[in-house]
Parts: C-alpha cells; structure tokens; sequence
C-alpha cells in the first residue's frame, strides 16, 4: 500500500474520530437541553440521548479498528489471523449500529411527532447498515482465503527449498 494512500487514509480517519469526539462532547449535551426545551418526555429523551451515544461510540470502534488493520497492511501483516480480531469487532460494531437504527426508528415510531417517511428511511437506514456488515463479512472470508493461500505457497517454498 502506497505511503500517500496510508496517509490520506489516516488523515481522514483521524478527522472522523476527532469529529466524533467533538459531537460526543459537544452536540449531545446540546441535543439534551434542546430535547428537554422542547418538552420531550423522559421516556424519549433518555432512549434518543443513550442510542445516539452508543451509536457515535459503535463510530469509533469501527475507526479505530480500521485504523489497526491499516497499520497492519503497512507493515505487511494483514494477511495473518491476528487480523480477524479486528474484522469481527468491525463486524459487531456495524451490527450494533444497525441495531441502534432500528431502535432508534422503533422509539419514534409511535404518535405523531415523526412523519412515518422518517421511520421508514430509518429502516432503510438500518438495513443498509447491516448489508454493510455483510459485505464486511464477505471480506472476511476473503481474507480467510488469503491467509490460506499465503500459508500454502510458505508450505510449497518450504517444500521446495528442501528439494533443491
């Protein structure tokens, strides 16, 4: 992987992670007194702040999870099994993301306040986070196939070398 790449790449992952950050500490809490100006109930108001956290916090594990796989394909060590370690946590932090979504569409579902067009773009929403998780699925397999390749051909080298 090409050095610019790696550093453009790091770049804006440091900027997302530092924007999740900043809305984390910064907009929440605004987003609370607004919600508790506009007199939503506390049965709203504790569900939207908790699945807002929790799903900035599901942001940044995938960031920072990205952020270790690409060290690793730097170094030349992304085609190993310590590499599944991140891949599965991505995989559960995209999945709990789309979960989040889904609460987030069942907990404004109900009564007049949201539009239904808003609930269900909220489900599209999730829906389309799970397919993300999918492919990341299908990506892992990838390279669980890459890994096995990589191992075969140091068997056959291995072999080889003990013939010559």
């Amino acid at each position: 992987m090409g050095r610019l790449t790696v550093l453009a790449l790091r770049t804006v992952l440091a900027m997302l992670l530092a924007g999740s950050v900043f809305v984390q500490t910064v907009m929440v809490p605004l987003l609370a007194v607004d919600l508790e100006e506009a007199g939503a109930a506390p049965a709203l108001r504790v569900p939207l702040l908790a699945i807002t956290v929790l799903g900035i916090v599901a942001v940044q594990v995938v960031l920072v999870c990205v952020w270790r796989l690409l060290t690793m394909a730097r170094r030349g060590t992304v085609f190993s099994p310590a590499a599944f370690r991140y891949v599965h946590v991505v995989v559960g932090a995209v999945t709990a993301a789309a979960l989040l979504v889904f609460a987030l569409g069942l907990l404004l579902a109900p009564g007049e306040a949201v539009p239904p067009g808003i609930v269900l773009l909220l489900g599209g929403a999730g829906t389309a986070i799970v397919g993300v998780a999918l492919v990341v699925l299908v990506l892992r397999a990838l390279l669980a196939q890459a890994i096995a390749r990589d191992a075969e051909a140091e068997r056959m080298r291995a072999e080889l070398a003990e013939v010559i």
